[in-house]
């Protein structure tokens, strides 16, 4: 297996984990909160879907999807164009409220995106710095790894968050 293949198959597994916590869930369910604190699966899946578009597009100079295909419309969120969740209040998390669709919708275009960006990338291609902001600076090896890392914990809690959903309703 090549880069390519390994980390396409790494954001495939995030995909497949965003899928079974959203896939048949209402909006109200996926707004719900297991304390007053707590992220929603839509926070969650929405945070950590943006992240990917982000800083996906930043390491490959192109437009997030966000903004480009109009999602940010579509989710209608109080939030200021480039927001993506961090550093969110409690009240901001509260405000993300979407459906199964949109969510998946959204999740779907970055993922097909992702998939196209690091089709043609090559191990020569993970040394190229991506972000001088940070010392050392930070290659796109590192930035995609940071990404996986973040989108598989937070699609982790929104399984976990899913769970105690459904355990709740079936009290």
């Amino acid at each position: 297996m090549n880069s390519a293949g390994l980390l396409l198959d790494s954001f495939g597994r995030i995909r497949e984990a965003v899928h079974e916590a959203v896939t048949g869930l209402g909006e109200e369910d996926l707004a719900a909160r297991i304390d007053p604190d707590a992220n929603s699966i839509a926070w969650l899946v929405w945070h950590l879907t943006r992240i990917q578009d982000d800083h996906l597009a930043g390491a490959f100079d192109t437009e997030q999807l966000w903004r480009s295909d109009g999602w940010r419309d579509r989710f209608g969120l109080p939030f200021p164009p480039a927001a993506t969740g961090y550093g969110h209040t409690s009240a901001q998390v509260g405000d993300v409220r979407a459906t199964e669709a949109l969510l998946l919708g959204y999740h779907d275009a970055v993922h097909e995106r992702t998939a196209e960006l690091l089709a043609p990338v090559t191990n020569a291609d993970l040394d190229r710095v991506v972000d001088t902001a940070w010392d050392p600076p930070v290659t796109l090896g590192v930035r995609l790894v940071s990404v996986l890392a973040e989108d598989l914990q937070h699609a982790g809690q929104a399984g976990y968050v899913r769970g105690v959903v459904e355990r709740r309703g079936r009290g």
